[in-house]
């Protein structure tokens, strides 16, 4: 491909990061606003489903509590492989946009509504958010909020909640992880990954087998047993270890890992799929890919699985919380956990800190599967610059996905009160 060619598609695929859309009528002006305003707050928009472009920060009208509910100053939230689902549209039942993406935050009780009992102002408190939370100021019912650890900061306590709560229920209530067992968990690397492996080392002589891209092994070979590649034939490897297979296979990426996961089983183990990135392959949904998911999955007798002695199973910690309404399931493992950190047995694994005008680059490092660990929104935190006087303040070229490369840049301008205004560019070929 000709450089001109590849600069003619690649204006063709540019993203801006707004970090401010204020509409009058039917012109939109840029602007960068102050945390200043006691009645309004800045949050991230999705406006509708699709790519990064759909995404901006802007001003929006600040909640306030309703009976039973807590007002959270936000200091910090926790990205998701889930967030770009939701972005991509890529989920059952999608919500109407626009809407406020993030399920989990951590930050200061501002204000309880009527009835609201447990807390005080000042309180550091983690929280899950039925959608909403990154923002600078949040709302949620009493039920989902949590007081943190002493030590705890605030970027770890958004790391903690989904990933670690997510992690010791696959592995201790619907699993029943004990001394001895084997576990193959996906995606090792990640957030709940990382979780997974923690938890195992709390329980005497338990195996852990994981995958990850090979990038991130030096990073995390002492967190596992066993770690392999994810792209080569990890069940010939597993196999040779432990010819008799796993006790608890963990899958995040579904598809073909389905039958292969249950092909790993030992008699009385137990399959767990908790996720579907697998369908996730480009900036936007994929049909295709959907498809292709759902062919390769295997289609489960259940008299196979009697015949067997394997036991598959499905977890999904949101809906847990908000659809089938066991807080107080959870708020018993949230206790557990908050006691295991504080005995220094799990620590939470951030990757990175963003600010919230910063989204766009943090959600593209968690599609190229970059992060190790947990990306976390830092709402206090400003976009970082890396050369004021440039007019072009970041350069590069990467590789993300095979045979896909990425050419980036970050102008950077100033507004009329002398704030500087970011916009990343991407050119792909």
């Amino acid at each position: 491909m000709k450089p001109t060619d590849i600069a003619k598609e690649g204006t063709e695929m540019t993203e801006e990061t707004e970090h401010m859309i204020e509409k009058n009528g039917a012109k939109e002006t840029e602007t960068v606003v102050s945390a200043g305003d006691a009645k309004e707050m800045r949050a991230v928009i999705l406006s509708g489903f699709g790519g990064l472009n759909k995404l901006r920060v802007t001003k929006k009208a600040m909640p306030e509590p309703q009976e039973g509910e807590v007002k959270i100053r936000v200091k910090a939230c926790g990205l998701n492989f889930l967030d770009l689902m939701v972005r991509q549209g890529n989920i059952d039942s999608p919500p109407k946009t626009p809407l406020v993406p993030g399920f989990e935050c951590s930050g200061i009780v501002e204000a309880m509504g009527e009835n609201t009992k447990g807390f005080e102002i000042g309180d550091r408190v983690m929280a899950f958010v039925n959608y909403n939370a990154w923002a600078e100021v949040v709302c949620t019912p009493l039920d989902y909020v949590y007081n943190m650890p002493d030590d705890m900061t605030f970027p770890e306590a958004a790391a903690f909640s989904m990933n670690f709560v997510a992690a010791y229920m696959m592995l201790f209530e619907v699993a029943n992880l004990r001394e001895g067992m084997s576990v193959l968990v996906h995606s090792a690397g990640g957030g709940v990954g990382q979780a997974v492996a923690q938890l195992c080392s709390t329980i005497p002589s338990v195996t852990v087998f994981g995958t990850a891209s090979s990038f991130k092994h030096e990073a995390i070979k002492d967190s596992v047993t066993h770690l392999f590649d994810r792209n080569i034939d990890y069940v010939q490897e597993v196999k040779k270890i432990s010819p008799e297979g796993v006790d608890i296979v963990l899958d995040c990426l579904s598809g073909e890992n389905t039958g292969k996961g249950l092909g790993l089983l030992r008699p009385l183990g137990t399959y767990i799929l908790y996720g579907s990135s697998n369908m996730v392959t480009g900036e936007t949904k994929s049909f295709f890919s959907l498809a292709k998911s759902w062919w390769q999955v295997e289609k489960v007798n259940p008299i196979k699985l009697y015949e067997e002695n394997k036991v598959i199973a499905g977890f999904s910690l949101l809906n847990l919380l908000f659809k089938q309404g066991r807080c107080g399931k959870v708020k018993t493992v949230v206790e557990k956990l908050f006691s295991l950190y504080n005995q220094k047995k799990i620590k939470p694994v951030v990757d990175s800190l963003w600010a919230l005008e910063e989204v766009k680059e943090a959600m593209q490092r968690i599609h190229d599967r970059g992060n190790i660990g947990k990306l976390i929104l830092d709402v206090e935190k400003s976009p970082t610059p890396l050369h004021h006087d440039s007019p072009v303040s970041n350069l590069s070229l990467e590789n993300s996905w095979p045979n896909q490369h990425r050419l980036r840049f970050l102008d950077s301008t100033k507004s009329d009160n002398n704030e500087y205004i970011f916009q990343w560019h991407w050119f792909l070929w």
